[in-house]
């Protein structure tokens, strides 16, 4: 049931403070217990830091002739006084600098009223920073009311009482996430409410920030002795180290399981309405959240994190690498803005409890709440206080701040319908505005890669260099693309390994390597664009080809003498790029490179990797930003590995493409040398 709260009439505006107080609203059906539990209330917490408001007592105070004359006024008269008793709370709390309680009537409805009448003005609106609602059975709210012999009241029955108890809970709900105002529905105990309020009054942002710190501290000492790790690994939860999302699959499974799922969203599920509103992805919205999950029975809510936690699998490659990094003296937490609850027990069930701890929180006794910003925090907690090489796993653009603040930062990328689609916008604002630095890892293989594989080079978590940076803390950022292991590959590497293959015939092999080279992955990582061709219909035809995007700002540079019959290869599948013959780097001079987007170096052979460090860093003097792709049919492994000479390149904007990675150190000479193989040369040796 709906009812217009945009439309409530106002009276003057509410008074202007500098901090807004922190004011609870105490609201449920007339009849429900508000004034006893407001009693109680004042017996537990006292009034050191906290002060009482019977909202019908402020009233009469303020109106004169009191309640009597108040009830004989009209509605937007009402309104108008309202208005000015919450507005004296405010200022009286803003004064006091205590937390105020106020019970309230948010509508007033009698069976034989088609609708109710209001009791909520736009004022509530502005002051309340939280609504406490008392849900009490309509049968005991109807005996109550039956039995009060302190207050006349009209004989209501459970039905209607249902219905009014109901309008009420979705028409605040829905106020609330408007306008920004926390709300819980709660049972009407006095300790649980107490706790709750306990709560508000304390945890302010800060205070949660330094909690978690102290939590952070806390996992540190637990995972190993202080001083003994140098290395951790910080772990998103959900879609990162899973492909699903356990808080959607814990509310899908409460609206599925419990009959009364309307009390708290109506069987939708309450967090994307959330975070998708006004309160976003605020640490306020986070706290709401926490409300929410508060909502559920304690038993249910064990339950419902035991099921999902077992309806989960951790993707094979992080539980490879997590194990790995346990005896590799590797530290690993998973961060999560999810239910830490949840998380224990997946990490239980995976064999991960003993060497990977969990921070996060969930419920409002968790004491904790985890933003993007908690998490960034702590990272830098980690590298600062704790002296740590942080490498940090997430997949959402909660998780840009924690990896731009992390000392390597790996983006979790999954399949299209699981992943998180305004993490490209944000990735790409950190990349080109803000000098975040990352790889991209695809979970499960198959899913396609986020923005190009330049800008996000692809990393494998199973690969064992992968490991090795994170014990020599030297990020893996090198982004390498070949076809070792591709029958294409091994078809063209043939004619390559021949020796009775040289000459003309194996510059044509080269040439085709080529050419195979920049179409299969070249393609790839530059990328494409349209561009009008006749068709073979006839001029009357409409007809689009493709080629490589900004194909004649690409420029060939071919690294004599061993490159050139690939280069050619290369310039056949891009017509439009200049090329260029370069014996040493200063060959390539500004002019050539100033108005390119993208320089291509080819080589025939990568074996130490030196010759290609010093062509680069000549590159970089001239351009510092410009594109460099290195292809090359053959690059020796270990000059890739950490240690090794590409591995030093400065890497933004550097890629390495090769028909094949070799482990074999051989390096060839005389017959075996591959120049003397393209050109016959052998003889002048």
């Amino acid at each position: 049931m709906s009812f217009l709260i945009d439309n409530i009439p106002t009276g003057r505006s509410p008074a202007s403070v500098l901090k807004k107080p922190t004011v609870v609203g105490l609201y449920g059906v007339s009849g429900c217990g508000k004034s006893f539990l407001l009693k109680e209330l004042k017996e537990e917490l006292g009034e050191q830091e906290f002060d009482y408001h019977e909202g019908a007592a402020v009233i009469s105070r303020l109106v004169p002739g009191g309640l009597s004359a108040f009830q004989k006024m009209e509605y937007r008269e009402k309104t108008v006084w309202r208005e000015r008793a919450i507005d004296q709370i405010q200022e009286d709390c803003t004064i006091s600098g205590r937390v105020a309680l106020v019970a309230g009537h948010f509508m007033f409805w009698d069976e034989h009223d088609k609708t109710p009448q209001l009791g909520w003005t736009e004022h509530d609106q502005t002051t309340f920073t939280h609504i406490l609602y008392l849900h009490v059975p309509p049968d005991v709210i109807a005996q109550r009311r039956m039995n009060d012999s302190n207050r006349a009241r009209s004989s209501i029955s459970d039905e209607h009482l249902r219905k009014w108890q109901q309008a009420e809970c979705d028409q605040l709900r829905l106020v609330c996430l408007q306008h920004k105002i926390l709300f819980s529905i709660v049972p009407p105990s006095r300790h649980k409410i107490a706790k709750l309020l306990r709560n508000f009054q304390r945890n302010t942002e800060k205070y949660n920030l330094s909690c978690a710190r102290d939590r952070l501290d806390e996992v540190v000492g637990e995972v190993a002795g202080p001083g003994k790790l140098k290395t951790m690994l910080v772990i998103d939860g959900d879609r990162t180290l899973i492909a699903e999302d356990t808080g959607a699959l814990f509310w899908r499974l409460f609206n599925n399981t419990v009959k009364d799922a309307e009390n708290t969203g109506g069987g939708k599920d309450p967090l994307k309405e959330l975070f998708s509103g006004p309160f976003g992805y605020s640490y306020a919205a986070f706290v709401q959240a926490a409300l929410l999950y508060e909502e559920v029975d304690e038993k249910q809510f064990d339950d419902f994190c035991e099921e999902v936690a077992s309806a989960v699998t951790v993707h094979p490659e992080f539980v490879s690498l997590l194990v790995q990094a346990a005896e590799c003296d590797v530290g690993a937490v998973v961060i999560t803005c999810g239910l830490r609850l949840i998380w224990e027990k997946i990490l239980k069930k995976t064999g991960l409890s003993e060497t990977v701890k969990v921070l996060g929180g969930g419920r409002v006794k968790d004491d904790l709440i985890i933003t993007g910003e908690v998490k960034a925090a702590l990272v830098s907690r980690l590298r600062t206080a704790h002296g740590m090489y942080v490498c940090a796993f997430g997949d959402s653009v909660l998780d840009v701040p924690m990896l731009k603040g992390a000392s390597q930062a790996i983006v979790v990328v999954g399949e299209e319908r699981h992943r998180s689609h305004r993490m490209d916008d944000a990735l790409l604002e950190a990349i080109d505005d803000e000098g975040l630095q990352a790889c991209q890892v695809l979970l499960p293989k198959t899913a396609s890669a986020r923005l190009d594989v330049v800008k996000l080079p692809l990393v494998s978590i199973t690969e064992a260099r992968f490991l090795d940076s994170l014990v020599s803390r030297l990020p893996c950022r090198l982004h390498i693309l070949h076809a070792t292991n591709k029958n294409s590959a091994k078809l063209l590497m043939s004619g390559m390994r021949d020796a009775r293959v040289a000459g003309p015939a194996l510059r044509e092999v080269h040439r085709r390597v080529g050419w195979y080279l920049t179409t299969e992955f070249v393609s790839e990582l530059i990328g494409l664009e349209e561009y009008p061709i006749p068709h073979v219909q006839g001029p009357q035809t409409q007809a689009n080809g493709h080629r490589l995007r900004d194909e004649n700002r690409i420029l060939i540079v071919a690294l004599m003498r061993g490159g050139e019959p690939m280069a050619l290869g290369v310039s056949e599948a891009i017509p439009l790029a200049p090329f260029l013959h370069a014996k040493c780097p200063e060959d390539i001079e500004n002019r050539h490179v100033e108005d390119q987007k993208t320089i291509i170096l080819v080589d025939s052979v990568v074996n130490s990797g030196k010759t290609v460090v010093e062509f680069v860093r000549h590159i970089r003097k001239l351009h510092a930003t410009i594109r460099v792709l290195v292809v090359a049919g053959v690059i020796q492994a270990d000059s890739l590995a950490p240690g090794g000479a590409l591995a030093q390149i400065p890497t933004t904007e550097v890629g390495f493409i090769s028909l094949r990675l070799s482990d074999n150190k051989f390096t060839g000479k005389g017959t075996t040398d591959t120049g003397n193989r393209l050109y016959n040369t052998t003889f002048l040796q």
